[in-house]
């Protein structure tokens, strides 16, 4: 007789699940992360401004953010495993047209277009939104930060990897190695297989919930217009760091080395960042996290600005932002699904963060931009701290409790 082999247990398919969603992330958030060292070499190298470069970066966060909706909605109708797989291979065609890219317009379209689209099906949107479906209630939020943590891991790692492969093979044939590695993580795919069930979410009068009815229904609530604005800042504090950063620190004298190292700190306090926030706000207000967190970064950036400029000051600076970093997105998201639940949570969480993403493009291009005009960053150092600000703010109004239709489940963490 031949052996009935069990299924595993759901236990072991949502560790699976953890597992495969972080190296994904991982790797193609340690692509974005470490975009910032090309700037230089590959500007120099082109003859190119600034600007150029920045304008392209910025296209990337905003063409992430703007696909970002689109993808959730397939990834909620069909499953999440094919959109991941099918991202992995965008992110080769884009490191490959951005390694080749001889003039501004292909470097937009491959770096840009392509790789913004891709970033959509490999990260946040898409593989938090399979790990929230496969993972149980009780442990989601954990699971959340675990997830977060192998990202931002892999991010730390692709910073020293990425200097070695460009001090080795040249900026250009470091960019279609990344590539080539993002796209061997296509089969861990199938582990954030989620295809939803058949029956959309309940209405308070028992009835089925369509997706058009449920983007209405966020649409018309205020504390999801707070959320998105709050990102927004986030989105522009995040990406004019990561952009703009070693260029900076070359400005004011240092090495590229301390670029370099505050980046991987950067990429490493993410893990812990991850980790604690995902662990956090499955037993506190994540409104109230997020705005502690956002208050605190302002207070990171001043210190940083008034402090003599050194090695050790960039490294503390780095260790600080770094703990605040993505640590904001895990509980952006369990606040999004705290209020309007599962079932469309790609979806709600695509146009949440497309916010995030218009801030992007405005950190790293309008950086870009100023520098080009002024030889400094100070305003766009300035303008990151009263964004936070204002963030922090806007969080503590939002209304946090699920919408009337899940009133069943108000004991849920919010």
């Amino acid at each position: 007789m031949t052996a009935v082999r069990s299924a595993p247990s759901p236990a072991r398919t949502a560790l699976i699940a953890v597992v495969c969603g972080g190296l994904v992330m991982g790797l193609a958030l340690g692509v974005r992360h470490v975009q910032g060292l090309f700037l230089v070499p590959m500007t120099l190298g082109r003859g190119w401004p600034r600007e150029v470069f920045g304008f392209a970066i910025a296209m990337q966060n905003l063409c992430w953010g703007l696909s970002q909706p689109f993808v959730g909605m397939i990834a909620d109708r069909h499953g999440s495993a094919r959109v991941i797989a099918s991202g992995t291979l965008l992110c080769l065609v884009g490191l490959l047209l951005m390694a080749h890219a001889t003039t501004p317009v292909g470097l937009v379209l491959g770096g840009g277009l392509v790789i913004g689209v891709a970033l959509s099906c490999t990260t946040f949107g898409t593989v938090y939104g399979a790990i929230s479906r496969l993972v149980p209630p009780a442990r989601r939020s954990r699971a959340l930060g675990l997830a977060g943590s192998m990202g931002g891991l892999g991010m730390f790692l692709m910073v020293p990897l990425t200097q070695e492969l460009q001090a080795w093979f040249g900026w250009s044939t470091a960019l279609v190695l990344l590539g080539v590695a993002v796209l061997a993580l296509a089969p861990a795919a199938r582990a954030l297989d989620d295809v939803p069930a058949k029956t959309a979410a309940p209405t308070s009068d028992g009835t089925a919930q369509s997706m058009s009815a449920a983007v209405r229904e966020a649409f018309g609530h205020r504390g999801f217009w707070l959320l998105n604005a709050g990102f927004t800042a986030c989105g522009f504090q995040l990406a004019f760091i990561a952009g703009h950063l070693p260029a900076y620190l070359l400005d004011k004298g240092l090495n590229a080395r301390d670029g370099v190292v505050g980046l991987a700190i950067i990429a490493l306090a993410n893990v812990a960042s991850m980790a604690c926030f995902g662990s956090w706000g499955g037993v506190l207000r994540r409104k109230y996290l997020l705005s502690a967190m956002y208050l605190a970064r302002p207070t990171a950036i001043a210190l940083f600005l008034l402090a003599p400029l050194s090695p050790l000051s960039v490294d503390l600076f780095c260790a600080a932002i770094g703990f605040l970093w993505l640590g904001a997105v895990p509980l952006t998201n369990g606040l999004v699904s705290g209020v309007f639940g599962l079932r469309y949570i790609g979806t709600l969480f695509g146009f949440v963060f497309f916010g995030h993403q218009v801030g992007a493009f405005l950190g790293v291009w309008l950086a870009a931009r100023v520098y080009d005009a002024t030889r400094s960053y100070d305003l766009i150092w300035i303008a990151a701290m009263g964004l936070g600000v204002l963030a922090a703010a806007l969080h503590l109004m939002i209304d946090d409790q699920p919408v009337v239709r899940l009133a069943p489940l108000a004991g849920t963490p919010a």
